[in-house]
């Protein structure tokens, strides 16, 4: 006899769930009993859903997610409801696990095969006692899940599981498996004090011990006596013995499939591991185990980021001979906290020093790759020997053939500055990246402008000018990426404003009191109305500070401001630039009208040496003297010997004013030959004496 014709004797139906699809499939006689036509049928779970009272389907359902962790028999009575609500029967599910064609060894099963029938009694309705302990223990798992979504460590979730007080039960102690490279080994635990030296850990995989098997197949394993215990793992028993425990619960830490771990509850008193608290048992795993998925990843990125900013970064405490230096990289607040931000620091040939700064587009793991890539290949170049220009030309060409077959090709910013520690000449190239500043001796900071090109890899052909400036005894050099400057507000304004009162009166620290100083103010920064995730969105920081130390004879003198610049005949735009650099000088003069003479009287002089000689222009600005009584003097020299003459322009003369406007506007001023060429200066002070005349110098 078939056995399909002895459950039809029976009237009893047989049924597959297929969890894969979402569909579950009757027999003629399993429809029938729920209620629908005496046909074989496919349904979706929300139809087979309807067939039951809710509250028996949700008991139900918790019944099957046990049976489907532990892969083992289960059973639930439900009711059978019409769609007005009306019980018609009370039938009972008998249901063991199948794996499907999608799981493979050690994962847990992907369907139901099951038979029902009718049962005559209905299922007693649960007691108040019953609910508040449900509702009890659905609380105690929000609780649950809520402490561990906030642990960010492997140690955290720990601390979080050793702690957990169950409902109905308390463990006495608690522990967690993991396998690592074909081994069992005990990550951690915590309660009453047990000596686990004779279980020999790590142990093989294939051992005779309970959080193995578990590692081994994905199932979970209950002991209730310690017969039990003895019965199925003789080997392990002995070492098992002493720790004078009586129930045991070992289960499987599942992720997408995945068997990650082994979760040991032990207990010094008799549990049964009714289906309630096997329910609850699996449910907690299934948050542990997700908690440890996904601390395991940012440990893992933690430890990639230390490497990658070990390997991509200069050593620890990066020198350039006779000066003083300070550097910071500080990570982004969220994804992976490396990106394309670097800097180095780079010895040359020639005995100088090269400055390195830089930023590739983006900010992931192809973007870091291409910065090491960057990095080397400007280190390369650098101590081949080459000039600022033709090393940032190489890195462009570089770049744009390394990322040429991509879909989105990568470009980078980037400052290039070698450093001449003897004489503080700095030669200054750059690619798209912003301009240096200086930090003065008593804190003020002023924007650098210098020539500069396309960002590296737009244009492989790109030209990058060099500019000379000069790092005066006292001053400070400061090289950053915009995350510095565009933190919470996202304005670069803003950011130069932020940093100068940052640095305000910190002439006195440290080099590394003013790097931390800065990056302080970038977290302390609010986010914008546009960025109000705040840090997460904030970008990389490198920082970059050089100082040239003081002279000892002159320490303790009043802090000296001093700007030099060199403007060439091909260059007459840079007059501006000139112009806005003497009013950054200036920021703290009381008397606007005589910053803006200052400024006038600068573009005249400079203008004259673009119009009437042949050669470039330097000068040198510098304030002595402390505030209140400070005096501004202005050199700009020149080749030419030939000196400026007065003229009396008629009133539609275009020129002839300049010595003019010199006698309105300075204090003093005058023209002196010096060696090949000349130099004509002007002074202003500070606070104009009553009736002061200008002093003119032949």
């Amino acid at each position: 006899m078939r056995t399909e014709d002895v459950l039809a004797a029976c009237e009893a139906g047989t049924w597959w769930w297929d969890d894969d699809r979402g569909v579950v499939s009757l027999d003629a006689i399993a429809a029938q009993l729920l209620g629908l036509p005496r046909r074989e049928v496919t349904i979706t779970e929300a139809t087979l859903r309807s067939c039951f009272h809710v509250e028996d389907y949700v008991a139900a359902h918790r019944v099957i997610q046990l049976s489907a962790t532990e892969s083992r028999i289960g059973e639930a009575d439900l009711r059978v409801v019409t769609r007005e609500g009306t019980v018609v029967r009370t039938v009972r599910l008998r249901f063991r696990p199948v794996a499907g064609p999608a799981t493979g060894e050690g994962e847990p099963p992907a369907s139901l095969l099951g038979m029902t029938f009718e049962v005559p009694a209905h299922p007693p309705r649960p007691s108040p006692e019953d609910w508040d302990q449900r509702r009890g223990r659905e609380a105690f798992l929000l609780e649950t899940g809520q402490a561990l979504s906030e642990a960010s460590t492997v140690a955290e979730v720990m601390r979080v599981i050793m702690a957990l007080g169950m409902p109905g039960f308390t463990p006495d102690g608690v522990a967690v498996f993991g396998r690592e490279g074909g081994q069992v080994q005990m990550l951690e635990y915590h309660g009453r004090e047990a000596d686990f030296s004779r279980l020999r850990f790590p142990m093989p995989l294939d051992a005779d011990y309970p959080g193995a098997e578990v590692l081994r197949t994905g199932r979970a394993i209950y002991l209730s006596t310690p017969a039990e215990y003895e019965g199925r793992y003789p080997e392990a028993w002995p070492a098992i013995a002493i720790l004078n425990r009586e129930s045991w619960a070992f289960l499987p830490l599942i992720v997408a499939g995945r068997t990650i771990g082994c979760w040991l509850s032990a207990f010094d008193y008799h549990v049964d591991f009714t289906v309630e608290e096997r329910a609850l048992l699996s449910a907690m795993a299934r948050l542990i185990a997700h908690a440890l998925s996904r601390t395991l990843l940012q440990d893992t990125e933690r430890e990639l980021t230390a490497d990658l900013q070990h390997t991509m970064r200069p050593s620890p405490a990066p020198q350039v001979p006779g000066m003083q230096m300070a550097t910071r990289y500080v990570p982004t607040g969220g994804g992976l906290q490396v990106g394309g931000d670097w800097y180095d620091v780079i010895p040359l040939p020639s005995g100088r020093t090269a400055l390195v700064i830089g930023d590739v587009q983006g900010h992931d793991v192809r973007a870091a790759a291409v910065m090491a890539q960057l990095r080397i290949a400007l280190r390369a170049y650098a101590t081949e020997g080459h000039h600022p220009d033709a090393i940032l030309s190489r890195a462009s060409r570089f770049l744009s053939a390394l990322t040429a077959e991509e879909e989105d090709p990568r470009f980078a910013t980037c400052l290039y500055v070698e450093v001449d520690p003897r004489s503080g000449t700095l030669d200054i190239a750059r690619a798209g990246h912003l301009d240096p500043a200086m930090v003065m001796e008593d804190g003020t900071v002023v924007i650098r402008p210098t020539a500069g090109s396309l960002p590296l890899g737009v244009l492989p052909g790109s030209d990058y000018p060099t500019t000379r400036l000069i790092l005066q005894p006292g001053e400070t050099l400061l090289l950053c990426t915009d995350g510095l400057l565009e933190a919470g507000d996202r304005d670069m304004d803003t950011g130069w404003a932020r940093v100068r009162k940052a640095v305000e009166g910190l002439s006195e620290m440290s080099l590394s009191d003013v790097a931390d100083t800065l990056i302080e103010t970038v977290r302390a920064a609010p986010p914008s109305a546009e960025s109000p995730l705040g840090a997460a969105d904030r970008d990389d920081i490198a920082l970059l500070l050089l100082r040239r130390p003081v002279a000892p004879e002159a320490a303790g003198a009043a802090p000296v401001r001093r700007m030099v610049l060199t403007i060439a005949q091909a260059e007459p735009a840079r007059i501006a630039d000139a112009r806005g650099q003497l009013s950054a000088l200036l920021h703290d003069w009381p008397d606007p009208d005589r910053v803006f003479g200052a400024a006038l009287m600068l573009t005249e002089v400079l203008g004259n040496v673009l119009r009437h000689t042949e050669g470039d222009a330097y000068m040198v600005a510098e304030i002595s003297g402390r505030a209140g009584g400070r005096l501004l003097r202005v050199e700009v020299s020149d080749p030419s010997d030939e000196l400026p003459h007065r003229r009396q322009p008629g009133e539609l003369a275009s020129s002839g004013r300049g010595l003019l406007l010199m006698d309105t506007l300075a204090d003093a001023w005058g023209c002196a030959p010096r060696g090949r060429g000349k130099t004509t200066w002007y002074e202003l002070a500070e606070v104009p004496e009553p009736g002061e005349q200008p002093e003119v110098e032949p």
